[in-house]
């Protein structure tokens, strides 16, 4: 059997920086800014309040911060609370068919950059390999893994944060064979989390986990050589449609990277294009929920089985409900994360019309593709086919659009000097002699 692990832990060893090509390094950059704004834009949210309340009085040492706050815990609470708090808003970026790449990488960089003095080019080769390690392993048990209950973001994220903390250690071949290892034995996340908390703790956790796995292979802590691919191993018990060759073939070739998109809207990629089309037709025709009798919805089968929460009762109940995604685009023209807030959710005229919402399901569209019918209580009929949602591959938010999502979730927690200096910092990471600043800079100024 091909000797998958030590494959990939020989790739990651002997990758240079000069291997990486520009573009792939740029879609870094962009990968920091979005998830970086994720994670502070979501730093008061209660699902991280509650984890710093649960947590905080056993860290260690102050080594690194929690991205937007003023608190300061060792590296291995840092990487899991900035892991909850880059995805808790579902609004981190998304392989165009698999894992959310940064959430459970970049928390366990920055928090390693900040322990141990790390070049910002240093940081961007780490990322690079780290996602290309979890994007490999999560694609060679896809999508079966994911159709069984496994929530593969957890599952293979833990992998990349291993990998990525392993090339900044400067594991040898062995040991970084060992830090897979380790990492494959701590994969975990079920499917049944979302809509809670937990969705969140998975890659939390991943970035703790991988970051561990790192550390304690540095120290010589071994493992079993095979863990992806032997019988026993990650990939055949966790999936019965394992192919090895997605993870050893083209390696240094081509980047998964290049295949990250970035979310406009505050929820699943799967509701994106019915959000889209609601959005689109609530702009054209001006329409008032009041005057609305029906909608009709057609999407890809995937949004229902993810999505179909009819009633929701929170806002993270209501991040997988494309009932109540329609309705509050068509309320409110919009679906960031003021739209996928509690209080939203009980809105009375999105509670109405999510009620007046019929959704079909139809094999023949993607999973970014939906139709929209709206029906007025006039008799009038408006529809709308959106084949591509806004963020995906082939129509994606550019450097600009990222900006402006940047601003809009650090607005109020962070003051506009520091906005701006942040962007500066994670557009220019490839020359920063110190990446730890960028973390550094995410603290609220003191008046």
């Amino acid at each position: 059997m091909m000797e998958v692990t030590r494959i990939l832990a020989r790739y990651l060893v002997g990758s240079r920086r000069t291997d990486i090509p520009a573009p792939v390094r740029h879609e870094a950059a962009r990968a920091l800014l979005n998830g970086v704004g994720c994670a502070v834009g979501s730093s008061r949210h209660e699902t991280v309040e509650s984890a710093l309340a649960a947590l905080r009085d056993f860290s260690g040492p102050p080594q690194a911060a929690v991205l937007g706050r003023s608190e300061r815990l060792d590296i291995l609470h840092a990487a899991l609370i900035n892991g909850i708090s880059t995805h808790v808003l579902d609004y981190d970026d998304t392989h165009a068919r698999a894992v959310h790449p940064s959430a459970p990488v970049l928390p366990a960089l920055l928090a390693f950059a900040e322990w141990r003095k790390t070049s910002g080019a240093d940081l961007v080769h780490a990322f690079v390999l780290g996602v290309e390690a979890e994007c490999r392993i999560g694609l060679s048990v896809f999508p079966e893994h994911y159709e069984r209950g496994w929530h593969i973001t957890g599952t293979a994220g833990v992998f990349g944060a291993a990998a990525a903390a392993g090339k900044l250690l400067g594991l040898n071949e062995q040991q970084m064979t060992w830090a897979l290892g380790i990492a494959a034995t701590q994969s975990a996340g079920l499917r049944e989390m979302f809509g809670s908390m937990c969705k969140s703790l998975h890659p939390g956790r991943a970035a703790q986990n991988g970051l561990t796995a790192a550390l304690l292979a540095s120290k010589n802590f071994t493992s079993s050589e095979r863990a992806i691919e032997a019988p026993c191993g990650f990939a055949h018990v966790l999936s019965t449609k394992f192919d090895p060759a997605v993870i050893t073939d083209g390696l240094g070739e081509h980047f998964e990277l290049s295949s990250n998109m970035y979310k406009p809207y505050a929820c699943g990629l799967v509701v994106h294009a019915a959000i889209d089309g609601c959005i689109q037709l609530r702009t054209e025709h001006r329409l008032a929920p009041e005057a609305v009798e029906r909608m009709e919805l057609t999407v890809c089968p995937i949004v229902l089985e993810l999505t179909a929460k009819p009633e929701p009762q929170t806002g993270l109940e209501g991040k997988f409900s494309v009932y109540h995604a329609a309705a509050a685009a068509i309320v409110y023209g919009a679906a960031g994360e003021p739209q996928f807030s509690d209080a939203c959710v009980r809105d009375e005229r999105v509670v109405g019309l999510r009620r007046r919402i019929g959704i079909t399901p139809d094999k023949s569209l993607r999973k970014t593709e939906a139709k929209i019918l709206v029906r007025l209580k006039n008799g009038v009929t408006h529809s709308k086919h959106v084949e591509h949602a806004l963020g995906t591959l082939q129509r994606p938010m550019s450097d600009a659009d990222l900006e402006v999502k940047f601003r809009a979730l650090t607005d109020g927690i962070i003051n506009a000097q520091r906005t701006d200096e942040l962007i500066r910092l994670c557009w220019s990471v490839d020359t920063l002699p110190d990446a730890g600043a960028i973390a550094r800079c995410t603290a609220p100024a003191l008046n």
